[in-house]
């Protein structure tokens, strides 16, 4: 099994359930140059922030919170910038209220952060994992350069990953992916967090120039009571 996308999906997320049918994600990071390359994912309490291998300047387009998460309600957000926090802000608000979690709330965050201001208008990608009258939602999206934020409720079955990525898949030609087109899906026959954020670190093996492409990647599992259990795993440290 390769990934879905291609050798190159840049950055990468995944909603689905476990063989056993738990909700979980994945999130992935792979990077072309250097600068993308030098960074890692680190736990602190119950966010997981993407930032610089050492005493890097901030840069706020490569270091930002990739997940956040609620131990109380169980109500997840990952993506690949600022729009974490705003949207897991939104549906934690949504989940204690009692409304419904819908996907427009999403759309509008990921339309409001706009695509990345470089010289690749690289999209802005989420995903949110929250739950109504102690069901799991999973709504999943993307905001391209040139198209209107598009976010899609799904419902994966169990075993299945529901995914997608900033670029196309081409190493010498990135492009934006288009946010019409369909939503991969991978099989997934695991059940904790270190399978799942193995599984897809391993399926992504790609070099460009000589080097591995892949920064980190992170796994989650829901097992219920608001009760998440993360791996990282990281290329560099």
């Amino acid at each position: 099994m390769r990934n879905p996308i291609g050798p190159y999906p840049g950055r990468q997320i995944f909603l689905g359930k476990t063989a056993h049918g738990n909700p979980c994600f994945a999130y992935l990071i792979t990077g072309r140059s250097p600068e993308s390359r030098q960074r890692k994912a680190v736990r602190v309490d119950d966010v997981i922030r993407i930032g610089p291998l050492s005493d890097q300047a901030y840069d706020p387009l490569r270091h930002y919170n990739g997940v956040r998460f609620d131990r109380t309600s169980g109500v997840l957000s990952v993506s690949n910038g600022i729009q974490t926090d705003a949207s897991y802000e939104v549906y934690k608000l949504l989940f204690n209220v009692n409304s419904s979690p819908i996907k427009e709330y999403l759309e509008n965050t990921l339309e409001g952060a706009g695509a990345e201001p470089d010289s690749y208008h690289t999209p802005r990608i989420g995903g949110i994992i929250t739950f109504k009258q102690g069901k799991p939602v999973w709504l999943i999206g993307i905001k391209a350069q040139s198209a209107h934020a598009r976010v899609v409720q799904v419902e994966p079955a169990a075993g299945r990953l529901i995914g997608v990525s900033t670029y196309k898949g081409s190493l010498d030609n990135p492009e934006a992916t288009d946010a019409a087109v369909t939503l991969p899906e991978l099989e997934f026959q695991g059940n904790n967090a270190e399978e799942l954020g193995k599984y897809i670190y391993d399926i992504s093996a790609s070099e460009y120039k000589g080097n591995d492409i892949r920064v980190c990647s992170i796994g989650g599992i829901y097992s219920g009571n608001g009760d998440w259990s993360v791996f990282i795993n990281n290329v560099q440290n």
